[in-house]
């Protein structure tokens, strides 16, 4: 964390998910939907430098837009977002598709690998495009089981 300034954590009102749109320009144009999403970000001198959401589908809580600017990287952002967000969130299990290099990061929270087939079903579809393969896709399906940290 940055020496001095005491950052920010929180979930954001519908009103301020521009905000994070803005920051997640960078990551594959992922935009919030505040009929469907809860976003959470921590924020440094009121700027967002990291944001995690978790989206509501039919069938399941999803964990997604777990993202950090480049310039915001290695000072524990991600890991004080994840956390509000498990917390406020643990009334539900929760799935994931994981970038295979951060699965461990995710265990942090009591995420488990599972199989694909696993998955609810639409979440699973957000990945029909890998066909199966997820060792080429290089992300992990993993769920988290209801409960506080």
């Amino acid at each position: 964390m940055s020496a001095g300034i005491r950052p920010e954590v929180r979930e954001l009102t519908s009103a301020e998910f521009s905000a994070a749109d803005e920051v997640w320009r960078e990551y594959h144009g992922t935009v919030g939907d505040p009929a469907r999403d809860r976003i959470f970000a921590t924020f440094l001198a009121g700027q967002i430098v990291s944001l995690a959401r978790c989206r509501r589908h039919p069938d399941g809580q999803e964990v997604d837009g777990v993202f950090t600017p480049d310039t915001c990287r290695k000072k524990g952002y991600a890991r004080t977002t994840m956390t509000a967000l498990v917390t406020a969130c643990h009334n539900d299990d929760l799935y994931m598709y994981a970038v295979e290099s951060l699965a461990g990061f995710y265990a942090e929270f009591g995420f488990i690998s599972i199989p694909e087939r696993d998955l609810p079903p639409g979440i699973r579809e957000r990945y029909t495009w890998a066909a199966g393969n997820m060792e080429g896709a290089e992300v992990r399906p993993m769920f988290r089981r209801a409960g506080l940290l």
